[in-house]
């Protein structure tokens, strides 16, 4: 047997599923091999747990955000978008706007324009009271249900 022989027997036997062969010729030549069956071992997995631990200051962050976000929201009206547009604050671009942040209005007043399918549609202030904040800024789209404007 020539080396070439032997040297493609051990290349058959690596890429085989044989873990041992023994192969004795007539003419006396014995050959065994026997693949290595050390294993690596890996490690398992660790978990980590997480324990959560109070932190009293963040505790009372977060109640005094919510504190904050209730009385905010309490001390204002809401006048909401009844439809899908466009919004505008004045009735046309050279004219002065309808009401601005500290404006008194009363129910009724007209507040903006909302323009929807090339309607011109007037939204009216369903409360009296004082303008503290317009949500929107003139030439935005509006949803329906989007805060236009805060009343105190």
């Amino acid at each position: 047997m020539n080396y070439e022989d032997i040297k493609k027997l051990i290349d058959d036997m690596g890429n085989s599923k044989i873990d041992e062969l023994s192969i004795e010729f007539p003419d006396g030549i014995k050959i065994s091999m026997k693949k290595d069956k050390t294993a690596t071992m890996i490690p398992p997995k660790q978990e980590i747990q997480y324990i959560a631990v109070p932190d009293k200051k963040i505790e009372e962050s977060k109640e005094k955000i919510v504190e904050d976000k209730k009385q905010a929201s309490e001390d204002y009206k809401i006048v909401k978008s009844p439809m899908v547009g466009t919004f505008y604050s004045k009735s046309s671009p050279d004219a002065k706007a309808y009401v601005e942040v500290g404006s008194k209005v009363k129910k009724g007043d007209i507040l903006c324009i909302v323009e929807a399918m090339k309607l011109m549609n007037e939204i009216e202030s369903e409360f009296d009271g004082e303008i503290a904040e317009v949500c929107v800024k003139d030439g935005e789209m509006v949803d329906y249900g989007k805060p236009l404007f805060k009343i105190k």
